[in-house]
């Protein structure tokens, strides 16, 4: 709790007016619950007004595209999701599963609208801009992380933020702040050239 007050504080000083946190759901790894995510929220909104920290602040979840989520879709279980029905969603990072596009279909029929985290971090997508477009072209929403806009992760990965920027291909804007490591990496990435062209983006951040 006081680390994440450290940090939410820090957030504040970078001008953020509202905070939604989005972790990870990922049944080999992080076997988060909503009922979970939902009561650590509440807590960490306590704490928060304990100590005097003034933000709103809501939770929703990361998804990883595997079979777990795909029985909770045909379950009919409901997904943590955050502004518009907005689904945030990941996939591995080296190939494209074979159920990406009918995972698309299936929860746009469902209602809810596609984000795809991090699309610059995927083997599968730096390297064949066309799968980009034919990913935006089905109605998937992009949400970049800010350090890869400056390398944070790899040369590569930087050229197709570029790219997405560049394109107006840029939906939401992610923080991946996890600690304060991370934080110190988003403090540099707020001074970059290409993060100010992202902020002249319609952005949908500025809608939730």
């Amino acid at each position: 709790m006081e680390e994440s007050g450290q940090l939410i504080r820090q957030f504040i000083d970078l001008g953020y007016k509202k905070i939604i946190t989005t972790p990870h759901v990922m049944n080999d790894f992080y076997r988060n619950e909503p009922n979970d995510i939902l009561e650590k929220l509440e807590l960490l909104r306590q704490h928060l007004k304990s100590e005097n920290i003034n933000i709103p602040i809501e939770a929703a979840a990361e998804y990883y595209l595997d079979e777990s989520l795909i029985e909770r879709i045909n379950k009919g279980e409901k997904l943590l999701t955050f502004g518009s029905n907005y689904l945030l969603f990941e996939t591995n990072f080296l190939t494209e599963p074979f159920q990406l596009k009918e995972f698309i279909f299936s929860v746009t029929t469902l209602g809810y609208k596609p984000v795809l985290a991090h699309p610059e971090r995927y083997q599968y997508l730096v390297n064949t801009f066309e799968k980009v477009e034919d990913l935006k072209n089905r109605g998937v929403l992009f949400q970049i992380n800010i350090p890869s806009i400056i390398g944070a992760y790899s040369k590569p990965i930087q050229k197709l933020t570029i790219q997405l920027i560049e394109k107006g291909w840029v939906d939401f804007l992610g923080s991946d702040c996890h600690n304060q490591i991370h934080m110190n990496i988003l403090k540099e990435a707020f001074r970059n050239k290409y993060l100010k062209r992202a902020l002249e983006l319609p952005l949908l951040n500025r809608s939730l």
